[in-house]
């Protein structure tokens, strides 16, 4: 529960209540986030950036031109490390600004650039707060999305009594706790079928077909699924990895078995996630011993498996029905045809070619496209979260079906 390992940008502009943004920190440090600080010009003119360094320990970014790792630009590494973005203090400059989409300093252009929950916490004077103008471009930052945590009520450094003091570090961070575990139960009761894994299909007592798949994908995501919520059920080829506790688990060996196991909970499902790598073909003819090595080759006849996903697609109601498709040439166009010919909501799709992103990794890096058209790409990463960025894709997709 709570924020630990949460990747946390915290935005502090230049206002007097600057110093709380160091509490802040401290105290988003001490509930287990990962805090990185961007700094305005004029928020140093009130704290020193070794201070927030202190703290947080990490760098501390007050420059766009100021690129600490060559290999990375610094803004954007930043916009699309970040769970959540939060501005505290965020002044009636800064709201101008990000409302008008202007991007000329390292915050404003990182802000353009997140795709994460974005949290606004205003403080300034009380007549400002009330301008015309301010509430206008709050109005319009409400209309993209950004959250905001109102000032509270009190005695203001400008000497008036009033809204527009920023609220405690203490509320800010109970906020964002609230919010995270809100998202953390958004699948509740929730039915998610996952299936990871290969298949394994019988030669004799010795010999087997089978694929390179590790199931860690798999295993990821039903993890994650579990995290949001959900009753998650994995159907599961053979692997090493150890089933995540509270996890129903599933154990099939061959494609014919997998398509069993999905069928009897496939009906009254939710969402269903088929990042299993199945056979396509197994043997015509197996055989009860072991084959004797004999002079000459030895000619296998293989014959096609049923097409899982092809028959889940047909037979569909309310699922959302989601698809992988690891491909090594004509990657989008392949996975772009697998998804209409199969009649998904989603395909996930991946080049297994690519350095980090094939079977086995601990990596991978894939592009989601849905029915609607939408299409994000998730850069190499941790399978944990690339997990995490799919199922945020497709919770994204399922509320905008509700709406």
């Amino acid at each position: 529960m709570g924020i630990t390992g949460k990747r946390i940008v915290l935005g502090v502009t230049g206002g007097i209540a600057a110093y709380k943004a160091c509490a802040l920190t401290s105290k988003l440090t001490q509930a287990g986030a990962d805090v990185k600080v961007i700094m305005t010009q004029h928020a140093i003119e009130f704290v020193s950036p070794l201070t927030f360094q202190a703290i947080s320990r990490n760098p501390v970014y007050t420059d766009t031109f100021d690129e600490k790792d060559p290999a990375k630009i610094a803004h954007i590494d930043l916009a699309d490390w970040a769970d959540f973005f939060i501005i505290a203090p965020t002044t009636a400059n800064m709201i101008a600004k990000i409302a008008n989409g202007i991007a000329d300093d390292m915050l404003s252009t990182t802000l353009l650039a997140t795709e994460a929950p974005v949290y606004i916490a205003p403080a300034m004077n009380v007549h400002m707060y009330k301008h015309p103008a301010v509430i206008k471009n709050m109005k319009q930052l409400e209309e993209y999305g950004y959250l905001f945590i109102e000032p509270g009520d009190g005695y203001l450094a400008c000497g008036y009594v009033g809204k527009g003091r920023l609220e405690e570090p203490e509320e800010i961070v109970r906020v964002l706790e609230t919010q995270y575990n809100n998202e953390r139960l958004a699948w509740k009761n929730k039915k998610v079928i996952v299936t990871a894994g290969p298949t394994r299909e019988k030669i004799d007592p010795v010999r087997f077909f089978t694929n390179y798949s590790s199931g860690k994908m798999g295993y990821a995501i039903a993890e994650a699924a579990q995290k949001m919520g959900a009753n998650v059920i994995l159907i599961s080829g053979p692997t090493n990895i150890t089933t995540p506790t509270g996890i129903e688990k599933i154990s099939v060996m061959t494609a014919k078995e997998m398509h069993e196991a999905l069928l009897e909970v496939y009906d009254d499902a939710d969402i269903v996630i088929k990042a299993a790598a199945v056979a396509d073909y197994r043997p015509k003819d197996t055989f009860e011993q072991k084959m004797k090595k004999k002079p000459g080759s030895w000619m296998i006849e293989m014959e096609r498996t049923t097409d899982i996903l092809g028959e889940l697609g047909k037979t569909k109601k309310d699922q959302y029905l989601v698809g992988f498709a690891a491909e090594t040439e004509n990657v989008l166009e392949n996975g772009l045809n697998k998804l209409k010919r199969k009649n998904l909501n989603a395909i996930v799709i991946n080049d297994i070619s690519k350095p980090g992103a094939g079977f086995s990794s601990d990596t991978n890096a894939v592009t989601i496209i849905t029915e609607s058209k939408e299409t994000k790409t998730i850069a190499l990463a941790e399978k944990s979260i690339v997990a995490d960025e799919i199922l945020k894709v497709i919770d994204g997709e399922i509320r905008k079906d509700k709406k």
